[in-house]
């Protein structure tokens, strides 16, 4: 497993952007499928978007619209989610997770081995 920690959640107002990111450390980064996943008080966690080992492959769920982008860097071990025209909808406590199994079963199951502690993401209206 990795170990996973996030940063760059704050307060923006609607309309506005963040980037968030996240930081591995531990087992070796290029060989994970990563992905952002969300959850707003009192809802379920839901997939964001998800990028293969290599950042040839991206997914992201149909509520970002374009707005967001998923990139890595595997020399820095850093996955970024840049997100654009922010919604108060979109606020919620946004997680990262990894898993060495290939991102379209892992996009498929939602079932990742290692997950971050989460950043808080609040937009105002």
């Amino acid at each position: 497993q990795v170990r996973l920690v996030e940063s760059g959640g704050g307060l923006v107002q609607a309309g506005g952007s963040l980037r968030l990111s996240c930081t591995a450390s531990g087992r070796t980064f290029s060989d994970y499928a990563m992905a952002w996943f969300r959850q707003a008080a009192g809802k379920e966690r839901e997939f964001v978007a998800a990028i293969s080992w290599s950042g040839a492959s991206t997914y992201y769920a149909d509520f970002v619209q374009g707005r967001f982008t998923i990139s890595r860097d595997n020399a820095k071990k850093t996955m970024d989610l840049q997100m654009h025209s922010l919604k108060p909808e979109d606020t919620a406590v946004y997680y990262c997770a990894a898993d060495p199994e290939d991102v379209v079963v892992v996009v498929t199951t939602g079932r990742f081995g290692s997950w971050g502690q989460g950043t808080q993401v609040t937009v105002s209206s």
